[in-house]
């Protein structure tokens, strides 16, 4: 059985106000007060993890045992098979300190051989863990096609190079709120709220 969230705050494990702003909306109508790891000044730890929802459970734990709340974290990255699952859990390292994903999405499309398989998916695991060390991890996904040159500058990441099954458009060309509707994330969320917040 798994746990409900029933506390009146949840600290977002993430420095990145951009994703804290993200998943503060998408769980507004369950949680009535929100906190950023940069507002309760906790480090980022260090992601030691060899998978994504290792990485988000360790940083979910970090940010609730710090705090004293309940806190949520996500690891995601794009996952191609052709290259033995790179970049995966390194997706942002790939982009180096600068976060140039330009440069990432030209390391991995010389990466593919001509003629592998463009199949790709993006990946987000979502954690939630109390201080006393429990935790509930879901992992959303995404498939479809890796194209070139990337299209599109909507969306961030490796987005431009992504074109999801069913659709003709990447997600750097798709309409944020289409993107929001069958995207890697919007998977995920869809999953823990039905198992800790409804």
């Amino acid at each position: 059985m798994a746990r409900r969230f029933k506390d009146d705050t949840l600290v977002i494990a993430s420095h990145n106000a951009g994703k804290v702003r993200e998943i503060a909306e998408l769980l507004r109508p369950y949680v009535p007060a929100f906190r950023s790891a940069a507002e309760a000044r906790l480090p980022e730890p260090e992601e030691t993890g060899t998978t994504f929802r290792a990485n988000a459970e360790l940083k979910a734990l970090a940010a609730a045992r710090g705090s004293g709340h309940v806190a949520l974290a996500d690891d995601s990255g794009l996952v191609v098979p052709a290259l033995g699952g790179d970049p995966g859990i390194y997706s942002a390292r790939w982009a180096g300190p600068s976060k140039d994903f330009g440069m990432a999405m030209e390391h991995v499309h010389a990466r593919l051989a001509p003629g592998a398989d463009p199949g790709a998916h993006f990946v987000c695991a979502l954690t939630l863990a109390w201080p006393d060390g429990h935790v509930e991890t879901v992992e959303g996904k995404v498939h479809g096609v890796l194209v070139w040159p990337p299209r599109g500058d909507r969306g961030f990441g490796y987005d431009p190079m992504f074109q999801p099954e069913g659709s003709a458009e990447t997600f750097g060309e798709m309409d944020p709120d289409a993107k929001h509707r069958i995207s890697h994330r919007a998977d995920a969320f869809r999953q823990l709220v039905e198992r800790c917040f409804r």
